[in-house]
């Protein structure tokens, strides 16, 4: 089976605490946001500490537009990339020139040529490297980006494939957008790049074996989560029912899932679920029936670098596999919500 053989993260330099977020947010909103105090305690119950932004803290007191946001996410977005794609990569002890595929995927930037033919030039990849941008999955794109991967591996036993996912969820910010969801935003989303590798059958070297990847569409539901394009930039969108779905669907969908491969959900030694919030979380936990210390590491991310899209739920794989290695016996879950609405799994082999 094709397995993830290692993982890197990145984030960049400004580093905000979630006590600075909160007083940016009540000074940027106050009178504007109508019962902005009732809704303030977001920002406090929200399971964040610390957030990273590509952007100086000055950035977000003014408007910018796209054109200037594009600039600085495709000089961001290679830079953090490059970082997480070279850990990546010396975690699995390979060489630029070891890869023979690059997946990118993103939701918070545009760019093209897009970000993975920057990073064939900055890392010294091959120039016969395949290539795929994948572009709009949102949260769900990390997940999704290892689940190409799996499928290019299955058709190509000898590929070595890098997945790299970077969010510059920051830039998207419109400081003149008064919606309770960009509030959500303004205490959720931070920056971040990520980066796997995953190898086919005919390669050497340990990792998670990869025994299949699942996705789920929910029909009549594209106003749950993504972007709205304005003149000036993306506008979030992000509805409040999310962890009510999570709560309704999870069981029965990650049952589903489970039981193509004739297993329950007390096989999973270890849920690497994208922590999209604290409420998505507890919802998770709920609805899964898990302990609470079953979902630390989604926990611990979140508190660390907050929703960072894409890019989080490889956060996790990372913190999994420094903290416990690969081969250890058992199943994992790694799993993604995202815009459509929709989710992306992959159950693993620890």
């Amino acid at each position: 089976m094709p397995r993830i053989r290692s993982a890197g993260t990145s984030v960049p330099a400004t580093r905000i605490d979630q006590a600075e977020a909160e007083a940016f947010a009540r000074l940027k909103f106050a009178g504007r946001i109508p019962d902005l105090e009732r809704l303030m305690p977001l920002f406090a119950n929200s399971g964040i500490a610390t957030r990273y932004f590509a952007a100086p803290r000055d950035w977000f007191f003014t408007s910018h537009d796209m054109a200037e946001k594009s600039a600085l996410y495709a000089v961001e977005a290679t830079r953090l990339s490059a970082e997480a794609a070279g850990r990546a990569l010396a975690s699995a002890e390979l060489a630029p020139g070891d890869i023979d595929y690059i997946i990118y995927v993103n939701t918070t930037g545009l760019a093209t040529p897009s970000i993975d033919a920057r990073l064939i030039n900055v890392l010294g990849l091959r120039h016969d490297i395949r290539r795929t941008p994948i572009w709009g999955l949102g949260c769900a794109g990390g997940a999704a980006g290892l689940s190409h991967a799996h499928h290019y591996a299955l058709a190509h036993p000898r590929a070595r494939i890098l997945v790299v996912a970077t969010e510059l969820c920051g830039l998207t910010f419109l400081p003149d957008d008064v919606s309770k969801a960009n509030l959500v935003a303004t205490a959720l989303f931070a920056d971040g790049a990520a980066a796997a590798v995953v190898c086919g059958d005919e390669t050497e070297g340990p990792g998670l074996e990869i025994r299949g990847t699942g996705s789920r569409f929910f029909p009549d539901s594209l106003d749950v989560m993504g972007w709205t394009v304005l003149q000036e930039g993306l506008q979030v969108v992000f509805a409040q029912r999310i962890p009510e779905i999570v709560l309704e669907t999870a069981a029965a969908d990650v049952g589903a899932f489970l039981s193509r491969f004739d297993l329950t959900l007390a096989d999973i030694g270890a849920f690497l679920l994208h922590p999209g919030g604290a409420k998505v979380l507890e919802a998770y936990r709920e609805a899964l029936d898990l302990r609470p210390e079953q979902l630390d590491l989604a926990r611990g991310v979140l508190r660390d670098y907050g929703n960072m899209s894409s890019a989080t739920v490889l956060f996790v794989l990372e913190r999994h596999l420094r903290a416990h290695g690969a081969g250890n016996g058992g199943h994992g879950l790694i799993s993604s919500l995202g815009p459509g609405f929709c989710s992306e799994s992959l159950l693993v082999e620890l």
